[in-house]
């Protein structure tokens, strides 16, 4: 598994920082979006196939290499039946995890047991699967070879447990240092992790930990205004589209796994448009409802709900995506949704195409490593400290912000790729699409949650993420008609602020 040194973290959080005209939000405040590498990178190497890792330690999840971060360019013709065999393999691991949960007192006591039972198992489905991409992708070009090393799958520890601070263990405070202390060894608050749960454990029996969250007030400042150079474009568009007080939830994600049920293994909070499930096509989201005010804003806007981890159980709690995934609480909607876009440091954006997909930020970076994760957390009244890492603890007063920095340069070309991020990328520290890329309007999404002061809250999350705070991740499809896509050009482009 791939790790980022401690420097290049910090290289990698400043060029996001240097980036993000987009860090001057509604109320003045700033927030720091730690980025920690460019679209499409992701784990170089895979574990061993029957490797039970972190012998000594209390195994708490499976890790599996993220086979899509594997594939050779998928032909068009085939793109539909690989992302059906990928949603499958989540599945998969959804399902082995659930045997190593409920073997995992017997696999502590006879190690051979997370082989026979699990592991073995899981590496014949991946196996298959992976063939199956295979065939799939040779019908329409070279098959692929090599695919079967992407099959092997290890048992790991959650190295936060162990109170170094870091969700990966490498003693430098974890996934998302960035150059910043994250949280680094400090102490949770001195109140009850989970409100009345197991500290270790939280609601559904797979975390968050104690060790997840962190006070706000003991997190160094480690925000800088963005140096913006002449030419800039300076101007902000913002579009109301609520807070999902229509209550919108599903477990699908149309982005990665079009046509699967349940794909996202997670539920999800939705605001714009009102068409998106799994099956959406272009032309449903095109003429779909929006909750946006302004009608020629039907783009859809989602994201992983928040729950309270406070022994209450929601409707879900026998269905896919919720309880059946480990995903369990009392969903809170958000008291305020903002959704921003802004210009570019050093030059002028062109128009995002109508139904280009982005996805920030990584649902497996826990075991993926931090390469794509985007999460950025912190309090009203402290958004001058973002944690990367962690869930914050606010104060009395103070509500949980969770923000997005979506990517802000596009290849000029394709509004998705079969990784579903080759196509979009963040720009360089120079602040400068990379080449071949232009610079279009950049969604800053910030969610504000009030929520009981304490870390007794978590994230849904794929089950074997743990619901780690750097697996969070936001989703968007542009479904901006022209004639409001130009205003939002030419406003952002003239310096002005519209809504």
């Amino acid at each position: 598994m791939r790790r980022i040194s401690r420097k290049k973290r910090s290289t990698l959080a400043n060029r996001a920082i240097a980036a993000s005209a987009a860090l001057i939000l509604g109320g003045g405040g700033l927030v720091a979006v730690n980025v920690y590498a460019s679209a499409g990178e992701g784990p170089s190497g895979s574990s061993p196939p029957t490797r039970t890792q972190n012998a000594g330690s209390q195994l708490s999840t499976i890790d599996c290499p993220e086979a899509v971060n594997g594939l050779p360019d998928v032909p068009d013709e085939a793109r539909g039946e690989v992302d059906r065999e990928l949603a499958a393999m989540d599945t998969q691991i959804t399902d082995a995890y659930q045997q190593f949960a409920d073997r995992k007192e017997q696999i502590a006591r006879d190690p051979g047991l997370a082989e026979n039972a699990v592991l073995g198992p899981l590496r014949s489905k991946r196996t298959a699967s992976l063939d199956r991409i295979g065939i799939a992708i040779g019908r329409a070009g070279e098959r692929p070879t090599g695919l079967e090393s992407l099959a092997g799958c290890s048992l790991r520890a959650d190295d936060s447990r162990g109170g170094n601070g870091g969700g990966r263990g490498d003693g430098n405070g974890g996934p998302g240092g960035g150059g910043q202390d994250g949280g680094q060894g400090q102490d949770p608050g001195g109140q009850d992790p989970g409100q009345g749960q197991d500290p270790g454990q939280g609601q559904g029996g797979n975390g968050p930990v104690a060790a997840d969250f962190v006070d706000i007030q003991s997190v160094q400042p480690n925000v800088d205004r963005p140096r913006q150079r002449r030419g800039a474009s300076r101007g902000t568009f913002t579009t109301d589209c609520g807070r999902n007080e229509n209550g919108k939830f599903n477990p699908d994600n149309v982005i990665v796994a079009p046509g699967v049920s349940n794909g996202a293994h997670h539920m999800h909070d939705y605001i714009g448009n009102q068409a998106n499930d799994a099956f959406a096509s272009d032309d449903d989201l095109a003429n779909g409802a929006t909750t946006c005010r302004n009608q020629g804003d039907r783009s859809t806007y989602y994201w992983p709900v928040l729950r309270l981890q406070n022994g209450q159980d929601e409707d879900d709690v026998n269905a896919d995506g919720g309880g059946r995934d480990q995903n369990v609480g009392e969903i809170q909607t958000p008291s305020q949704v903002t959704l921003k876009f802004v210009g570019s440091p050093v030059g002028r954006v062109t128009a995002m195409p109508r139904f280009l997909r982005i996805i920030t930020g990584d649902a497996k970076a826990f075991t993926n490593g931090d390469a794509n994760a985007n999460a950025s957390w912190s309090c009203t009244g402290f958004e001058d400290r973002q944690l990367t890492d962690k869930y914050p603890i606010c104060p009395e007063g103070s509500q949980v912000v969770r923000t997005f920095a979506f990517q802000n340069c596009w290849d000029g070309q394709n509004t998705d790729s079969a990784n579903h991020r080759t196509h979009v990328a963040f720009a360089q520290e120079n602040g400068r699409c990379p080449n071949g890329f232009r610079a279009v309007p950049q969604l800053v999404q910030r969610i504000v949650y009030d929520v009981p002061p304490g870390p007794g809250f978590a994230v849904d999350s794929f089950p074997e993420q743990l619901h780690k705070p750097i697996t969070d991740h936001g989703d968007f499809i542009n479904v901006f008609d022209d004639r409001l896509m130009k205003k939002m050009v030419r406003c952002i482009n003239d310096g002005r602020r519209c809504r």
